[in-house]
């Protein structure tokens, strides 16, 4: 049996804020309508504590997520993919949705800064997953 909800891949160099922030929201506000999956082209060891705590804020654990490293599968198995500064090392592939967000790298930055960034990610996740699912 194939599962026919659409995919969303998201990218970011360390996969440790910026992609896992993103990826929590998508599986919040997705729920089972969508399959999310997020990865870097140089994963880091561990989830940035600030960008856990920033979602935890909004009732959002990403606290057991794991920095992975960016497969061509992963990119072949989505329907959009979404990259955050991860340059040319995302594979591109006909026929997916790729989009580029420009969005400012929470490492090292405090919560109080984190916190816009978040919100930005929560509101580009809620437009992506109205144009993927409704």
């Amino acid at each position: 049996m194939t599962d026919d909800r659409p995919s969303i891949l998201f990218v970011c160099v360390h996969n440790a804020g910026r992609s896992q922030m993103a990826a929590g929201f998508a599986r919040e506000l997705g729920g089972d309508r969508v399959q999310v999956l997020s990865a870097g082209s140089e994963p880091a060891e561990h989830v940035n504590p600030v960008a856990v705590e920033a979602m935890a804020e909004v009732g959002i654990d990403i606290a057991g997520a794991s920095p992975r490293v960016l497969a061509v599968d992963d990119v072949r198995a989505s329907d959009a993919v979404i990259t955050m500064g991860c340059g040319d090392a995302c594979p591109v592939f006909p026929g997916k949705r790729y989009e580029d967000w420009d969005l400012t790298d929470p490492a090292g930055l405090p919560l109080e800064q984190v916190r816009p960034i978040r919100d930005e990610i929560r509101a580009r996740v809620q437009t992506l997953l109205t144009g993927l699912v409704g």
